[in-house]
């Protein structure tokens, strides 16, 4: 099974301590978002666990205990935007952040390291202009730190429009998209990155920008040097290619306060979970209470043993 760690707050960042001891003790619980009476414990011993994808915007916490992880396979999502405080709140300065990008990429290697340009905003002072000069001025900074970088444009989400009000978000044109992408791709082919998009509802292979997987069957395969069952996500977005994961976080729980995240819109909560966290529970946020009803996930490795991939290949 593929563990994501998090799609729904930055653990590397604020909770990494707390994952480390998840991983020693050999298993998590998560609740379910929608009846959070409900628990699922997840074993997450190495021969359960085929690989943990990381979601952060600071993994520096989580540099000095990587070693702990030897056992497990793991790569990055590593989103790296030009934006201001107005946008990523809370988020490390962007000289700070390409030092612990180098840092990374050197101590585990560019293949595990994916940068995310990721989401693409557009306001009166952002437009066209801006994010190809932005996007051409980092390529060329990680060219030799990442293979790959993930792109997507901002999704109107109805419950962070409260939040983006004060940024006076726009909608791109056709022709603003087509001229950024055009650019994109040309930057990241001189710079020797691989350009993909992420859930993207727009069809922009004509500008050779393709379809990609955060959660990556193909890189995954790379890594552990043979094949796995592949099962694409179907609680994702629509146009989402990940393959089928386990989330190991917990909603509006990430201090980096970023304007236009999904995961994390209700400020007002934020701090009063982060105060419930604590790093000796199974759980994230909070711990375990009567009347919750725990049940244990039923997991298996996706690995293809060599009967399976004979079998496979016919």
């Amino acid at each position: 099974m593929i563990l994501s760690v998090s799609r729904r707050t930055d653990v590397p960042a604020f909770y990494f301590d707390w994952f480390v001891k998840r991983v020693q003790k050999g298993y998590l619980m998560v609740k379910n978002p929608m009846n959070p009476k409900q628990i699922h414990k997840v074993l997450i011993t190495p021969d359960t666990i085929d690989a943990i994808v990381f979601w952060t915007k600071n993994p520096k916490p989580a540099l000095e205990k990587l070693d702990l992880l030897q056992q497990y396979l793991y790569y990055f999502q590593y989103t790296l935007n030009p934006y201001d405080e107005k946008i990523e709140k809370n988020v490390p300065l962007l000289e700070e952040r390409l030092k612990t990008f180098k840092h990374l990429s050197d101590s585990i290697g560019t293949d595990r390291v994916v940068w995310r340009y990721d989401p693409i905003i557009f306001t009166e002072n952002l437009g066209v202009d801006y994010h190809i000069a932005a996007f051409s001025m980092l390529a060329e900074i990680l060219r030799y730190y990442t293979d790959t970088v993930m792109v997507s444009f901002l999704d109107d989400y109805r419950k962070i429009r409260r939040n983006m009000q004060s940024l006076k978000v726009r909608e791109p044109s056709f022709q603003e998209v087509d001229r950024l992408i055009k650019a994109f791709v040309r930057i990241a082919e001189k710079n020797n990155i691989t350009i993909r998009s992420c859930a993207e509802k727009r069809i922009l292979t004509h500008r050779g920008l393709h379809p990609g997987s955060c959660i990556d069957p193909e890189r995954i395969e790379g890594l552990l040097k043979r094949k796995i069952t592949k099962r694409r996500d179907k609680n994702q977005r629509p146009n989402c290619e990940c393959m089928e994961s386990i989330d190991a976080g917990s909603y509006d729980s990430c201090l980096h306060h970023c304007t236009y995240c999904y995961a994390n819109y209700r400020y007002e909560v934020i701090e009063e979970q982060y105060e419930k966290h604590d790093p000796n529970s199974p759980l994230l946020i909070g711990k375990v209470a009567k009347g919750d009803i725990i049940r244990e996930r039923k997991i298996e490795s996706l690995k293809i043993n060599n009967h399976q991939l004979s079998i496979f290949d016919d």
